[in-house]
């Protein structure tokens, strides 16, 4: 559905339901410290949510199709986004600015993770491949 639920793991109950895509919801990811969630959605954004209060931080946007995949940086200062559109978005968490667009991959892209040290990130995608991205630089290091 169009909601991002937050449980309690002990008591299997739904602690807040987060509401404000008008698509549905095809990935969450937590930040490192746990204050806040990143959700992506088939409306072609991300959207960065409080934990404590539930509320709405910031709508990124710059897909042009489904957002797959969302993942925190280990430092929680950044967010990677893959999508239908074949890319991988580098996002600022504090400015909610895109740092980068990552282009090569020729399908659309399921899944991305940062490296433990955050300095790359890797996005599988239908077209077979996983690619390993240098974070600071943009560019595409090795293609598996």
């Amino acid at each position: 559905d169009k909601t991002v639920r937050l449980w309690v793991v002990a008591s299997g109950s739904c602690e807040a339901m987060l509401e404000i895509h008008s698509n549905q919801v095809t990935s969450v990811a937590f930040s490192p410290d746990g204050k806040r969630v990143a959700s992506g959605s088939e409306d072609k954004t991300v959207r960065l949510w409080d934990v404590a209060s539930g509320s709405c931080e910031a709508v990124l946007e710059g897909h042009s199709r489904s957002v797959t995949s969302v993942a925190f940086s280990p430092d929680g200062k950044r967010v990677a986004s893959g999508s239908g559109d074949k890319t991988v978005r580098l996002w600022d968490v504090a400015s909610g600015s895109c740092e980068a667009v990552l282009e090569g991959h020729s399908r659309s892209v399921t899944s991305v993770a940062f490296s433990p040290d955050g300095k790359r990130v890797a996005s599988g995608s239908w077209d077979n491949t996983v690619r390993l991205w240098d974070v600071a630089g943009g560019s595409c290091e090795a293609v598996l």
